[in-house]
């Protein structure tokens, strides 16, 4: 391999996906660290003293983000109290197993771990709701109530911010499903790095400019422990045809991530547009969205 980019003396042992720059190990980590940081300051994603929950599922993502936020909270004394906070949907062969990677995520990060289940909030698992209504559309179902369990876990928590692992990929995939469905209304919300679903308590993206790829390799070389099991419904989810449309585009310009996101960012609706709005539930209090999809019990 050639030498660092850095000139820092060392041999590179990696090409960075988002830039180009063969780097060795350590300089690596500082740059991907560093941005980051950079990231988190630029948006003023946290106030000091705040409580945060990072969202953990024990994948890559969530692995990394907990690792590094723990990292730089020390490094550049954010002053964050930092939680985990998981969601087990009910999915055997996946939910299951990858507890366990977060369980070893709290032991090795020594955070606290607070773990909400559908069959808990719900009454019923994952699985039992792929049983009842198929496999179509169950990905839609799992995501509205993934989400509520979210913020129902950050309230109970107390929590000022909920810290996801959306990468730059995930944001990119977003933009390009929203663009296809011609669903126009929601290109500035899912581009955002901070969101709000109504509760209060904003959710925070740190890895927002931060590529899957990078975030795999530095997993890799941290040998950092993570469950990389896909889940077994989602083979059937719509978001993997603009997964693969992204990483097709990719391979002939690794910049297309960030274009797609810049774009996403730079579309806005004429604020004279009758858009429709987030409305609450008048059974449990979050989003309407989640009673319609627990219309499938009454059916």
């Amino acid at each position: 391999m050639p030498p660092c980019s850095t000139k820092c003396g060392k041999n590179a042992i990696l090409k960075r996906p988002k830039t180009g720059d063969v780097l060795c190990k350590e300089c690596f980590f500082e740059a991907f660290e560093n941005e980051i940081h950079f990231t988190i300051t630029r948006a003023k994603l946290f106030k000091p003293n705040s409580k945060v929950a990072i969202a953990a599922s024990g994948g890559k993502d969530s692995t990394v983000l907990a690792y590094v936020l723990k990292l730089l909270n020390q490094k550049y004394d954010y002053k964050l109290d930092l939680t985990l906070l998981s969601i087990d949907e009910g999915i055997t062969g996946y939910r299951d197993d990858s507890l366990e990677t977060v369980k070893q995520n709290r032991d090795d990060y020594e955070m606290p771990l607070k773990i909400m289940s559908y069959k808990d909030l719900y009454g019923w698992t994952m699985d039992e709701i792929v049983a009842e209504i198929g496999r179509k559309n169950n990905c839609t179902f799992c995501g509205v109530f993934r989400r509520q369990a979210l913020d129902r876990g950050a309230v109970l928590l107390k929590v000022d911010y909920l810290a996801t692992g959306h990468n730059a990929d995930d944001i990119a995939e977003t933009v390009l499903m929203n663009i296809l469905r011609g669903d126009l209304a929601r290109l500035s919300r899912c581009s955002a790095i901070i969101t709000d679903s109504g509760d209060g308590i904003p959710r925070v993206k740190p890895l927002k400019y931060t590529y899957e790829k990078e975030i795999v390799m530095y997993a890799y070389f941290r040998k950092l422990v993570y469950f990389s099991t896909e889940c077994v419904f989602a083979p059937n989810a719509y978001r993997g045809h603009a997964r693969v449309l992204l990483k097709d585009l990719e391979k002939i310009d690794p910049s297309v991530i960030m274009n797609i996101i810049q774009s996403g960012e730079s579309l806005k609706i004429n604020e004279s547009a009758n858009m429709p709005t987030l409305r609450k539930c008048n059974r449990c209090g979050f989003e309407q969205r989640i009673a319609q999809a627990r219309d499938w019990q009454v059916k």
